[in-house]
């Protein structure tokens, strides 16, 4: 049984990734933290497990590791956004941001590779953005973030491709998700016109593309980042 964590996946991304991989075999760990209601009804439709974590806590990393695992796929999906100039930021939010989105990350890598690298087989994926490829005005905290989960993929990739595990990233454009809640009709108008494909992207997008770089279909791709952004930065 191929068994797969997908965090921060009680909607959007997450969510959508959790269906995509159900429906291609794999037996799929929900996580989630805020949004019990609808990570407990995403669990009942796919038949698959929830479990309750913060990821930026190693504590509770390392018992959702204890109680679901151990996992041949690990999708880093959870993730917090901040908006607004770098200068009104609080030390607290800085830190909470880089504790969830960077320190996440790392927390559910050390849990997982132990198990992959006895296995000599593993896939790990990490949600980044395509601001941390190009970066964002008003979103700098966010771009340096998601940078740093870019990097870190890179250097993964060389470091465990020895022992069989594949390291990738996705890196989202402008995705119509409630993370876009905070944009005014005439914002996402702007990244729309922005967009050669002249849309926004759908979570389903994303999941397709999570669940390719998860298949035996990607077997030679590692290290690699996966802009899914309709051509809003090439």
């Amino acid at each position: 049984m191929k068994k797969a964590l997908v965090t921060g996946s009680s909607r959007g991304i997450g969510a959508e990734t959790a269906r995509e991989l159900t429906r291609r075999g794999w037996h799929v760990t929900i996580n989630y933290l805020n949004s019990e209601a609808e990570a407990l009804a995403l669990a009942r439709e796919l038949g698959c497990p929830a479990f309750r974590a913060d990821v930026s806590c190693p504590e509770q990393v390392r018992a959702m590791f204890a109680a679901c695992g151990p996992f041949d796929l690990l999708v880093n999906n959870a993730g917090v956004a901040w908006a607004g100039l770098l200068s009104d930021m609080t030390d607290g939010q800085w830190r909470r941001l880089l504790a969830v989105n960077l320190d996440g990350v790392f927390h559910c890598c050390r849990e997982a590779i132990p198990y992959m690298v006895s296995r000599k087989s593993g896939c790990i994926i990490n949600t980044a953005s395509i601001l941390g490829v190009s970066g964002g005005s008003c979103e700098a905290a966010y771009s340096a973030s998601k940078g740093a989960v870019i990097a870190l993929t890179r250097a993964l990739a060389k470091e465990l491709g020895p022992s069989g595990i594949r390291v990738n990233c996705v890196a989202p454009g402008a995705i119509d998700t409630k993370m876009l809640g905070a944009l005014t009709d005439d914002d996402k108008a702007a990244l729309v016109e922005a967009t050669a494909l002249c849309r926004l992207g759908s979570a389903g997008d994303i999941a397709r593309a999570i669940a390719f770089l998860s298949s035996e279909d990607a077997s030679f791709i590692t290290g690699q980042t996966i802009g899914i952004d309709g051509a809003l930065v090439i």
